[in-house]
């Protein structure tokens, strides 16, 4: 029994001296260095440090001095990356060194891996060149939101071998990084994040064109993610089953598109319903191959169930046309509150449709605020019916009542000042208010406005500076309304 104790241990430190032997064993050389076991944990341990070490340093740079300085983040991902790719490659060859590999030795080495990518780690090789070129050009860069593809979502990561895309339903998709060079890629946020969107709206043929674009304007109004300037626009497109028109607007977040169409298409809905405008009621044709046969067999129909059948088909439209009379819309139409005023009472309807589309309704209760003294001028109003108070904050005095007909809030617009009063409802009010970049617009297409408006200032001036509040220098030999007039076309060209 002890000698078979005895031959076990032997036979295990023979086994243990082999494989210490096997540790320590030459297994190549590379340069002047003799490689072995011992040698490559060694090594990969110390890479692995090393590693760690200079993901740490790449982090603590990115959080105490990168953060600070380049606050948009695509930028900020882009140098992070890149500084990292650079203090791993650092790292490494400074573990080479360390462990007495020479740098010159790996010459033979690279060449072997240069083949390697050549030709077994072609798409690997083909990745990491396109993240590279990606992180430099940063045509793409983290946070931005593109489509490839049939793909779209948020950037959320770009390594060495891939981009990771978050789409709008929250499902991670890992992208080659090549597909970005050989496919075309829509960034929706390079440099300008905003976008305009198109809404499609067909309505009846019987429709009133001026009523449906101020539906759509005022719909565009009330979605609080549209941009207001550029201003939203309404294009007619021609006609298919009814007729199509088209409402254009901007938003600044691409990733809302869908919401904000859908809210959108329910305020288009209530604004036309409002409005007596119905959806149109699609059409079918119909062929019929045996026209023959059907045309004998309605000839032995008898005259009485023609006459029945006439009868009932004038019932309907009856009912058809009083249902159409009864119908009335809930709100007064613009057009209709324009020609209350006395300068619009006579334009076009051509001339009514440019006008509706350069502006926008605004109702307001009694004792509303539009406009507050000192403010920036950014619009001007038409008094559509109503009465409105203006009254200067600063001497505590009432100027003016403004009624239906009578322009306010222009002042500060065209001449460039701040406002010069505040400007309240003394009842329920309804206004037509034009922004500062659709007033060009329509000063272009109505000149004898501008005219109106510079006489009217002219009078508002007179009595602001009788009051004290002085607006603009008069130069000599020129009345108010001279020097106004030439103010307002030197601001808009007109």
């Amino acid at each position: 029994m002890n000698w078979t104790i005895d031959w076990l241990t032997s036979q295990i430190k023979k086994l243990l001296i082999e494989l210490s032997s096997l540790w320590t064993t030459k297994l190549f050389i590379l340069g002047n260095k003799d490689i072995s076991l011992k040698f490559l944990t060694e090594l990969i341990f110390s890479l692995v440090i090393a590693f760690f070490i200079a993901r740490l340093i790449k982090e603590l740079i990115k959080r105490l001095f990168l953060a600070r300085f380049v606050q948009e983040r695509g930028s900020l991902e882009a140098l992070s990356a890149l500084l990292s790719y650079t203090l791993t490659i650092l790292a490494f060859l400074v573990v080479l060194q360390s462990v007495g590999i020479s740098l010159s030795s790996l010459t033979i080495f690279a060449g072997a891996i240069g083949i390697g990518f050549g030709i077994g780690l072609q798409d690997l090789a083909s990745n990491f060149i396109s993240g590279i070129t990606i992180l430099f050009e940063q045509s793409i860069k983290v946070g931005d939101f593109i489509e490839i593809d049939d793909l779209s979502g948020i950037v959320e990561n770009i390594s060495i071998r891939s981009t990771i895309i978050k789409t709008i339903d929250g499902v991670f998709v890992i992208v080659p990084n090549k597909n970005f060079l050989e496919n075309k890629v829509i960034n929706w946020t390079y440099k300008d994040p905003k976008v305009r969107i198109h809404v499609p709206i067909d309505v009846p043929d019987e429709s009133d064109p001026l009523v449906v674009a101020e539906s759509l304007l005022a719909a565009a109004r009330r979605e609080p993610n549209i941009l207001l300037s550029p201003c939203p626009e309404v294009q007619f497109k021609g006609f298919q089953e009814g007729m199509d028109f088209e409402l254009l607007v901007w938003i600044s977040d691409r990733q809302k598109k869908d919401e904000i169409t859908s809210s959108l298409y329910f305020f288009i809905e209530e604004e036309l319903r409002d409005r007596g405008v119905d959806r149109p009621i699609p059409q079918r044709r119909l062929y019929i191959d045996n026209l023959k046969e059907l045309s004998s067999f309605s000839q032995k129909s008898s005259v009485e169930e023609l006459a029945n059948n006439s009868s009932i088909n004038t019932e309907l439209n009856q009912e058809n046309s009083q249902l159409a009379s009864q119908k009335s819309t809930n709100i007064p139409l613009l057009r209709n509150l324009l020609r209350q005023v006395s300068y619009f009472e006579k334009c076009s309807d051509t001339e009514l449709r440019h006008i509706i589309l350069r502006g926008y309704k605004r109702v307001l209760e009694a004792d509303e605020i539009i406009c507050r003294e000192n403010e920036p001028g950014d619009s001007f109003y038409i008094i559509l019916s109503g009465a409105v108070e203006v009254f200067v904050e600063s001497i505590n005095k009432q100027v003016a009542t403004r009624h239906p007909g009578e322009f306010i809030g222009e002042m500060s617009l065209l001449m460039g000042t701040p406002r010069t009063a505040t400007l309240r409802t003394l009842e329920a009010t309804v206004l037509f208010v034009v922004d500062r970049d659709n007033l060009q617009s329509l000063l272009e297409k109505q000149p004898d406005l501008a005219d109106k408006i510079s006489v009217e200032l002219s009078k508002r001036q007179e009595t602001l500076e009788r009051l004290g509040i002085k607006i603009a220098g008069n130069a000599q030999n020129e009345t108010p309304f001279t020097q106004i007039r030439k103010r307002i076309q030197a601001i808009f060209g007109i």
